[in-house]
């Protein structure tokens, strides 16, 4: 492949990430027109994990013993817990506003990679956080007719950030001799089950599939938001990383939130004041923490 060709790959790969993560705040809000935040969770898990069976098959001869306990935290951390947290957390907070907050996830990676891991970080990097969790105190007190009201919801998001965070950092620093390919599929491979076991057992989520308005939908919107946005996304993302470099990778993060505040404002969501300058500083706050990447 020549040099102009691979650019144009990467930068059609780029875009298509930042479309699929950046949509998923908005298939998550189509979802709970029906189903709870709990059955949106877990059908987001079990839709990857099925999906993903055969690619973990083929991955177990991969693993060895003393990874099985950082692949099963990978897959609390990186997928289960957040599924659950971003939906609960949709209840309440504009689509559009969840797909701001998720930005923050670099800069908690750099937090927990300099709080756990030692890593070494320069003074602009220090800014960078900072404006990043400025802009999420921002989102938090932003109230949703353009005053200040505080949010407890928007901490949802925050945690889930922390949990993807603390995912990577063990990815990096556990994982580093397996391929990110049978590392997600394999994480979701234990959680999965999890997943559908507490959908079958615990909701009624197989009577409001059989019988609630627009259920067909939803499911659709939550199906395509598990095998999309986790399963394919990842194979795109694996395969950019592979053909540019870190920077240019984690470019996608800027793009995401503009994705998700598009979808919201098309779906009648409203932004005020207050929203747009925090995603203003955690876009900047991100931005200067990738600088010293």
């Amino acid at each position: 492949m020549t040099r102009k060709n691979t650019d144009f790959l990467a930068w059609a790969l780029l875009f298509i990430l930042a479309l699929i993560w950046g949509s998923s705040f908005i298939l998550i809000k189509k979802g709970l027109t029906v189903y709870s935040a709990s059955e949106v969770g877990a059908i987001r898990i079990v839709a990857a994990y099925m999906f993903l069976i055969p690619m973990a098959i083929q991955s177990l001869n991969k693993i060895q013993r003393k990874h099985w306990p950082f692949i099963f935290a990978v897959g609390m951390f990186g997928s289960f817990l957040p599924a659950f947290l971003f939906a609960t957390a949709q209840t309440r907070i504009p689509s559009s506003v969840a797909g701001i907050l998720n930005a923050l996830t670099p800069l908690f990676t750099m937090f927990m990679g300099t709080l756990l891991f030692s890593q070494r970080v320069n003074n602009l990097v220090k800014v960078g956080l900072l404006l990043g969790f400025l802009g999420s105190g921002a989102l938090m007190f932003a109230g949703g007719t353009g005053g200040i009201e505080f949010n407890s919801y928007a901490l949802f998001i925050v945690l889930a950030t922390l949990f993807y965070a603390t995912n990577l950092n063990l990815i990096k620093f556990k994982l580093a001799d397996i391929s990110a390919r049978a590392i997600t599929s394999l994480s979701l491979f234990i959680v999965g089950p999890m997943a559908l076991l507490h959908l079958l057992l615990n909701t009624d989520f197989l009577q409001k599939t059989a019988y609630g308005e627009g259920a067909f939908m939803a499911l659709v919107a939550l199906s395509v938001l598990g095998i999309v946005g986790t399963a394919i996304a990842l194979i795109l993302f694996n395969q950019l990383v592979k053909i540019t470099s870190p920077i240019f990778t984690s470019s996608v993060t800027y793009i995401i939130p503009i994705v998700a505040v598009i979808w919201g404002l098309i779906d009648g969501e409203r932004l005020f004041f207050w929203h747009y300058l925090g995603m203003m500083f955690i876009i900047l706050g991100v931005y200067l923490v990738n600088r010293k990447i």
